[in-house]
């Protein structure tokens, strides 16, 4: 059975505007190097309720041709439901991906992870919830009205034999104390990893720089935001909430979507990428994108 069927039926055990970029001491790539681009997502869920252009059958195409035009190697993927993850399956063969309903089986959204399947063998996967249950399907109890989760995967890069983690969550928009909590539990549930590898942390977190649960996850020895360590920055006077209307994502302050990374990446480039053409943006996030590499062993 293929691994996309898998993930359905187990539970576990556009025009594009480039604006300055900021250019820091960049970094010259060694041969036994494993480098990679990741992307982060929030696919805006699908609902009966946004109106043209922003229904999901006209934001698809605009989506897969975004993907299409980044090409990243792996996609960390928040709030799409079932039939969104299955279009994006179908729409983007060279893709295979892990991930289950925060309500288990298919039911309710996704934090998926896409990867290309020719480039990476997928080792181990699973899931947990943002609780004080985290094993427990659907969970919630930190004063979310909805259950939050996380999928993570590991994967052995299949030109250097490089294994790492990824792990893709969405925090929660309304409940301060979840969110904290939840970046808490991040941490806490990456000490079962092999401590010899390298984490990739994906998400909308709902929450800007320097709040706390940015705090706590870019703390001493925890991960590292790749937009602050980054040798390029591009677009770094934009936010990625831009709600369908606000080019400029709401600013910077509102950067709640990050890619954080620990041991032994590097981040070479980043930037929010703010497509949209003839007044349609792809989702009511702007993705962020990273070219990112592994260096030693």
């Amino acid at each position: 059975m293929s691994v996309k069927k898998l993930t359905v039926l187990l539970i576990p055990s556009l025009a594009f505007m480039l604006l300055p970029s900021t250019i820091i001491n960049p970094i010259s790539a060694a041969p036994t190097d494993t480098a990679m681009r990741l992307m982060t997502y929030n696919v805006r869920y699908l609902n009966s309720s946004d109106p043209s252009p922003h229904t999901w059958a006209e934001r698809l195409p605009a989506i897969v041709k975004l993907i299409q035009k980044e090409n990243p190697d792996i996609i960390g993927t928040q709030e799409a439901v079932y039939q969104q993850i299955q279009d994006l399956d179908a729409s983007l063969p060279e893709y295979n991906w892990v991930g289950i309903g925060r309500e288990g089986g298919s039911s309710g959204e996704y934090t998926a992870i896409f990867y290309r399947s020719d480039r990476y063998e997928l080792l181990e996967y699973n899931y947990f919830w943002l609780s004080d249950t985290p094993e427990t399907v659907g969970s919630k109890n930190w004063g979310n009205v909805i259950s939050r989760m996380a999928t993570w995967a590991k994967f052995s890069d299949r030109k250097t034999n490089q294994s790492f983690y990824v792990i893709n969550t969405h925090f929660d928009h309304v409940s301060a104390e979840a969110r904290e909590k939840s970046a808490a539990l991040v941490l806490e549930k990456i000490k079962n990893f092999d401590s010899s590898l390298p984490v990739v942390l994906t998400g909308d977190f709902n929450a800007a720089p320097g709040s706390p649960p940015y705090q706590l996850l870019t703390r001493e020895g925890a991960f590292k935001d790749s937009w602050k360590t980054a040798a390029v920055r591009i677009n770094e006077n934009l936010g990625t909430l831009n709600r369908f209307k606000d080019p400029t994502g709401e600013g910077p302050k509102r950067r709640i979507d990050w890619i954080l990374t620990k041991r032994n990446v590097l981040a070479d480039t980043v930037k929010i990428v703010n497509d949209y053409e003839n007044g349609q943006f792809p989702s009511d996030h702007f993705p962020v994108v990273a070219d990112l590499r592994i260096v030693g062993r």
